[in-house]
């Protein structure tokens, strides 16, 4: 009898990359995914905690799936990812009913807990590659974190950094190519720290050197930057290499040289400015985004004015802002207070959403009337749907496909988004 699974996934894209990989482990095996936990033989929550809402989601969704298994549902409940830590004995308290906990990237727990070894599939965890159901992937090139952020779980979570092998990758972007993908984006909670950890020390720019070689792939990108670990180097590669596209996301935090020092963050807001204008000199045209956190410990009304300048001063294409929330286990949760009433986070967050969606309309504007090149990701409510180069999303009518890089004549923007037509249907209408 064909088994089945589920997998829910919340938080990051290195999250959505373990989703698959152990997608990839299970297909292999025999088992078939299902939409619906009712179908499920096992159920998998692959959680986030880096947020405090992220949790309660993660949480909420295990008491509905204890009531489930209360009513007599025969499948087995796992948990894994950053809600899991190295000891789990307080969770097997709080959720007796769950089967099996696992690390983030400890996939052979979760076989076992299945009965599966490397007898009932042919090859075992970790060879198998996941099959990418679309025409991006995310593959994941450094694990961890060595930075120990104040405020921040991961390390504590994903362990410290460690590379993988730059030819493993390319077998497996190699991979993803020969079959569907198109675009690839290198995953890392400090990405361009990618290879000091191995022989011979390749970094971000060796790798995507090597990946650009590769025939049918279209795009490469890459999550997260740490201003701190971007050199000129990779920043020139980003230039210089046609596949990889002039897109960055570089988390700031904060725009106040005393917070960001509270939050242990290692640079100042100097050197993130020379950073940004390096990437702006180089390649005028990028298109840079950021995160920043609001409310964080002894934040002052003067210090959270800097940050407002700093996002007006260099006009960021998208901010993702959220306020802060103590994390159990974190230096901050230790040794600092959460001294910022909940009212007052809230209030600066809605500035800084509001400065955003003025700056980010403005940004989007200034493309109406082009023609931009969109990877075609998928269709919806009759629209095909896709990203540029510069990562921004765009709905669009025309004749294209799925996988197609098509050129769209962008007829409308918005802050959030761009609409269009294809260029060869959009001409008989220009003229």
């Amino acid at each position: 009898m064909t088994q089945r699974y589920h997998i829910w996934t919340e938080g990051c894209q290195m999250n959505v990359a373990d989703s698959a990989k152990l997608a990839a482990g299970l297909d292999r095996f025999g088992w078939l995914p299902t939409e619906s936990t009712d179908d499920a033989d096992l159920v998998v929550l692959n959680t986030c905690v880096v947020r405090d809402s992220a949790e309660h989601r993660a949480v909420s969704k295990l008491g509905r799936l204890k009531v489930l298994k209360r009513q007599g549902a025969g499948f087995r409940i796992v948990v894994m990812g950053c809600m899991v830590g190295p000891k789990d004995d307080d969770l097997r308290k709080r959720f007796p009913y769950v089967d099996h906990f696992a690390r983030p990237q400890a996939f052979e727990g979760i076989f076992e807990t299945l009965g599966l070894t490397q007898d009932d599939g042919g090859e075992f965890w970790p060879a198998t590659f996941p099959a990418p159901s679309g025409p991006t992937a995310y593959v994941p090139v450094i694990h961890g974190c060595d930075k120990f952020c104040t405020y921040c779980i991961v390390p504590y979570r994903r362990g410290r950094e460690a590379s993988r092998p730059l030819i493993e990758i390319k077998e497996e972007v190699a991979h993803a190519v020969h079959g569907d993908v198109r675009e690839v984006t290198l995953l890392g909670q400090t990405v361009e720290a990618y290879g000091h950890d191995l022989p011979g020390k390749p970094d971000l720019a060796d790798l995507m050197t090597a990946l650009h070689e590769l025939p049918n792939l279209e795009r490469i990108r890459f999550l997260t930057s740490y201003p701190k670990d971007m050199t000129p180097r990779i920043i020139e590669a980003v230039r210089d290499l046609p596949k990889v596209c002039e897109f960055f996301n570089i988390p700031v935090q904060a725009g106040s040289d005393p917070v960001l020092d509270r939050m242990r963050r290692g640079y100042t807001i100097a050197e993130y400015r020379e950073k940004v204008d390096l990437i702006r000199d180089l390649m005028p045209q990028a298109s840079i985004t950021t995160d920043v956190i609001v409310g964080f410990c002894g934040e002052t009304d003067a210090e959270f004015a800097e940050t407002l300048q700093l996002l007006s001063d260099i006009r960021f294409d998208k901010v993702h802002v959220a306020a802060y929330s103590p994390r159990p286990g974190t230096i901050a949760f230790r040794q600092l207070e959460d001294d910022v009433p909940l009212e007052v986070k809230k209030a600066r967050l809605h500035a800084i959403e509001e400065l955003e969606a003025r700056v980010s309309e403005a940004i989007n504007l200034r493309l109406e009337g082009t023609e931009q090149e969109v990877l075609v990701e998928g269709r919806r409510d009759g629209r095909w749907f896709g990203r540029t180069r510069s990562n921004k999303l765009v709905h669009f009518v025309g004749d294209t496909a799925i996988g197609d890089v098509t050129t769209v004549h962008i007829d409308h923007a918005t802050a959030w988004s761009l609409q269009g037509t294809t260029a060869a249907d959009a001409l008989p209408l220009l003229i």
